[in-house]
């Protein structure tokens, strides 16, 4: 039996001394001045066991991490169309790369990238009455808390300093992939990648994709199938221009957020999630990409 807290509490003393913890991601304004000291891991078993170390109640900006959870609501709800309007492949670009959008008249390469996300965001914005209350009460009955919230704060900086996802959503309406107002569509975007939730709350939220589609709650979200399709999408795509690293370096499916998050997961085992807001050049998570190598060598525990 592996001693999951000693397991993670070695790797926090291992890193929390670090002296480059990377940059935090001060182009969003409401991010600059989140201190980069902090750190913390959360593991959650899918038996409901639970170990944490560090920061890990410290609620945070999930960012690029929400992107899962609004392809998780939609895949459901449009599951014939969907791929039509976005691919399944890897971009080996940045996550706010266009280039391969008008290369490629207009389909986003994957739902993880900033382009995809917006194309599932409209998805959404066609689909639910209240999208962003819809939304907000879709992940707080995933987690089963409703102190979940957004970051008001955080959304509006998003607002505006997005020129660039401007610049996508623009181009995917003329290429006619998005059906909403482009200030509609990424006003439920900028407040999606703005909800804000601690390690607990994450590692919760994700059981689901460890679970063939049944939250922590029991409920069925989605379909085997879809999870599945989800967690693959996950491994290749999850982690910007990076995923290649992680699957080589963590062997987990998972994915990351500027504002210093990571989740992963190994199907029928485990979440687990860590925050430490310095990043890498590839925008991850530098002592989050670190301390997760570090626990599946200890644990040998992979997909691999």
């Amino acid at each position: 039996m592996i001693d999951f807290q000693n397991v993670i509490d070695t790797i926090h003393n291992n890193l929390k001394d670090e002296v480059f913890r990377g940059l935090v991601a001060d182009y969003i304004p409401e991010l600059a001045d989140i201190d980069v000291q902090n750190f913390g891991i959360h593991l959650r078993l899918l038996d409901g066991q639970t170990f944490a170390t560090g920061d890990w109640n410290k609620k945070f900006s999930i960012q690029s991490i929400s992107k899962v959870l609004t392809l998780a609501m939609a895949l459901p709800m449009y599951p014939e169309n969907l791929w039509q309007r976005v691919d399944v492949e890897p971009s080996g670009n940045p996550f706010n790369h266009l280039s391969l959008l008008e290369l490629e008249n207009g389909i986003p390469r994957n739902p993880l990238i900033n382009a995809g996300a917006i194309v599932i965001a409209d998805i959404l914005v066609s689909l639910l009455k209240n999208p962003k209350e819809d939304f907000l009460n879709y992940v707080r009955a995933v987690v089963d808390d409703h102190t979940i919230t957004f970051n008001l704060e955080v959304a509006e900086s998003e607002r505006l300093t997005g020129y660039n996802n401007y610049a996508a959503a623009n181009l995917l309406k003329a290429y006619g992939n998005l059906e909403n107002d482009v200030d509609v569509v990424l006003d439920f975007y900028f407040h999606q990648c703005a909800i804000e939730m601690n390690c607990e709350q994450l590692s919760k939220a994700f059981i689901m994709f460890a679970n063939h589609g049944t939250c922590c709650l029991k409920t069925n979200q989605l379909s085997a199938s879809q999870a599945k399709r989800i967690n693959a999408i996950m491994l290749t795509c999850g982690f910007y221009d990076e995923a290649g690293e992680f699957a080589f370096e963590v062997g987990l499916p998972g994915k990351s957020g500027v504002g210093g998050g990571i989740v992963a997961l190994l199907p029928n085992h485990f979440t687990i999630s860590v925050w430490s807001p310095g990043l890498n050049d590839k925008g991850n998570s530098l002592l989050g990409m670190q301390a997760l190598e570090q626990f599946t060598t200890m644990t040998k525990l992979s997909i691999f």
